[in-house]
């Protein structure tokens, strides 16, 4: 997920580990666990991840950026939510830029958005005006 109050949803990402579990050792220092950019799903079904996505984003009131996980039954197709994840990682091997990149926004571009993304979430929060009252008036 990317922006304000107008958020919008990359491109759904798989990833297909070797191990029974995708734990640390797997998602750190096993190169045989497979990211599939885009996730070979149907246009549907692709449209449907992304509008839960957005869904959630908005619900929980997130700004800037986040990564929307879920987990999909295998026989079913059924998604479900597993978390979102308000700082996803920006290494070598994280899925948040390569699904941008895969969406048609380049990692420099997506730095430039999420500079702008925090501008103006700062000039709308400056707007703001607090009052505070004493005790007992």
């Amino acid at each position: 997920m990317l922006g304000n109050e107008s958020p919008e949803a990359s491109v759904p990402g798989e990833i297909r580990p070797t191990h029974e579990f995708y734990d640390y050792e797997a998602k750190y220092h096993d190169s045989t666990t497979d990211l599939v950019i885009p996730a070979e799903l149907s246009d549907e079904e692709s449209q449907h991840l992304r509008d839960l996505a957005t869904e959630a984003y908005l619900a929980l009131e997130a700004e800037g950026m986040a990564r929307v996980d879920f987990l999909v039954e295998r026989e079913s197709g059924r998604p479900y939510l597993n978390e979102l994840n308000s700082l996803p990682g920006f290494t070598d091997v994280s899925m948040y830029p390569r699904l941008w990149e895969a969406t048609g926004l380049p990692y420099a571009e997506l730095l430039d958005r999420l500079i702008e993304l925090a501008m103006d979430r700062h000039r709308r929060r400056s707007m703001l005006e607090t009052r505070y009252r004493r005790p007992g008036r």
